[in-house]
């Protein structure tokens, strides 16, 4: 594994409510800041229980058998399974860490965690909007008016600006990490 390169690798997130569209804004941000040269990478956090092999594999019958780590590879890619176990969930920090260097991260989730974010926000979902309780939400992607704020509100639709804004407001890993690894000791 090649360690990140902290001060070249920068980081933004989005941030919202199930259903208010980060997946999809995420999936067609990614070819936007490709076609300007960038390497992105993703990580997304899983609330629940997730499995990306299927029963019957035979990589899922490592797994199953007790495997700590099973590596899956072919000419078009590898994957790392790795079983915690009875181990605690890692941290953003520490998965961060895992990471091959890159122009970009985006991070979905880890929405209480201390990185610049940019809230995706739908009035239509019912839900408060999450910028008037975290100070590290830069800007709001919302497919209407957002009340009651001074920070920058891009149309949801607007790819292009998004990407501007994303990119305007991501932090170099250098100084996110020692801030994050403090907020998960406490």
């Amino acid at each position: 594994m090649q360690s990140l390169d902290a001060e070249r690798t920068r980081i933004i997130g989005f941030a919202g409510w199930s259903g208010a569209g980060k997946t999809t804004l995420i999936v067609n941000l990614i070819p936007v800041l490709r076609a300007r040269g960038l390497a992105v990478s993703t990580l997304k956090h899983a609330h629940h229980g997730f499995d990306i092999d299927r029963p019957g594999k035979d990589s899922h019958q490592h797994r199953e058998a007790g495997a700590h780590e099973v590596l899956i590879a072919s000419s078009r890619r590898w994957a790392l399974l790795h079983e915690l176990r009875d181990a605690p969930e890692p941290s953003l920090a520490d998965l961060l860490a895992r990471l091959s260097p890159v122009d970009l991260i985006i991070v979905e989730g880890f929405k209480a965690s201390p990185y610049p974010k940019i809230e995706v926000f739908r009035a239509a979902n019912g839900k408060p909007p999450l910028f008037p309780g975290d100070p590290y939400i830069r800007a709001i992607a919302a497919d209407g008016d957002v009340p009651a704020t001074a920070l920058p509100v891009l149309p949801l639709g607007d790819v292009a600006a998004i990407a501007d804004m994303a990119l305007a407001c991501a932090e170099s890993l250098a100084s996110a990490i020692p801030r994050l690894a403090a907020f998960e000791r406490a």
